[in-house]
């Protein structure tokens, strides 16, 4: 389901009470099997899981002025049909730091490519007692190697 920030605390607000909510974010820009794997892993790990996904003004900052590849229109709609995916969550930020300190996830979710120590998010989760985990790399794969590998193949020079 993808809502809004207002909307999913209030979908929250009645569902966390018996349920573990799990939280992650990214950009999900062309969605392929590592970030099913790390999806499915992540939902394994409590209930409810919900994906903050970077808007694509924030993409841009972070990625770089040619990506998303994707609007964030076409990325939350592939989230969303995602079996693990309970609810997303669009963010504006460069970080998800808001939606964390607002959302209060009882696990705080992150790739294997990320140290604990620079998890944002982290230090305010475990004050409460939530988890931070991170979860390894199935697969050898990203949206940036996808993108290279096509460029390699129809690019050429003649």
């Amino acid at each position: 389901m993808i809502l809004s920030l207002k909307e999913l605390l209030s979908e929250l607000e009645s569902k966390r009470k018996d349920k573990k909510v799990v939280f992650t974010n990214g950009c999900f820009d062309l969605i392929h099997a590592g970030h099913v794997d790390y999806l499915q892993k992540a939902k394994a790990l409590g209930d409810l899981l919900v994906v903050g996904m970077n808007s694509d003004s924030s993409v841009r900052r972070i990625k770089g002025e040619k990506r998303p590849i994707l609007s964030q229109e076409l990325r939350m709609a592939v989230l969303d049909s995602l079996k693990p995916v309970d609810y997303v969550v669009l963010f504006e930020e460069d970080t998800p730091l808001r939606l964390i300190e607002a959302i209060k996830p009882d696990i705080l979710v992150k790739g294997g490519d990320w140290s604990l120590e620079k998890i944002v998010g982290r230090e305010f989760v475990e004050s409460y007692g939530g988890k931070v985990v991170t979860i390894p790399f199935e697969y050898d794969i990203s949206t940036t190697k996808i993108v290279e590998r096509i460029l390699s193949l129809y690019c050429r020079a003649p």
